[in-house]
């Protein structure tokens, strides 16, 4: 088995394949880990929550991280991790084109709204349904795959791969 770079379009091709990933964010140098449904658009990744543990972290500390893995066999993998910044897309005119976008990329995905409405039912205390659009500006990222490939990959290059797509 060898380990690879992946190229700007593997990581791209291989967040746009998935449906799920983990969200990690901090608040006084605790971290927090929980999957959202997400869309990529450019150099965002969209998702939606209600308020609650994440969002509030995400307000308080805006870096986060966002990894996507896919394990097809044993020695055949990949695995990508996004470094960037929430954005909290308010209801507000200066948001609203913006909502709506998210709000049409992450419509085209199946029950893309369970996860946040499922926890909200689910819950003994008092909660808002109250739909909470979000992005994450991507700042940096990399992806490895595994495989029994020996031949040698393109190497990312040094520029914002979101500003070709």
């Amino acid at each position: 088995m060898f380990i690879h770079e992946m190229t700007r379009a593997e990581c791209r091709q291989a967040l746009r394949d998935s449906v799920v990933a983990r969200l990690a964010c901090s608040k006084n140098n605790q971290p927090y880990v929980v999957p959202i449904s997400f869309v990529l658009d450019r150099g965002y990744i969209y998702s939606f929550a209600t308020v609650g543990q994440k969002i509030e972290w995400m307000r308080a500390n805006p870096n986060v991280c966002v990894e996507i893995d896919k394990r097809d066999a044993y020695d055949r993998w990949h695995s990508v991790i996004v470094f960037g910044r929430y954005e909290e897309l308010l209801d507000s005119k200066k948001y609203e084109a913006a909502r709506m976008h998210a709000y049409s990329l992450l419509g085209r995905r199946v029950t893309w709204w369970e996860p946040a409405a499922v926890a909200v039912t689910n819950r003994d205390k008092p909660h808002s349904l109250v739909p909470i659009f979000f992005r994450i500006r991507i700042e940096r990222m990399t992806g490895h795959r595994a495989s029994s490939e020996t031949i040698p990959i393109e190497k990312p290059e040094p520029h914002h791969w979101w500003s070709r797509q």
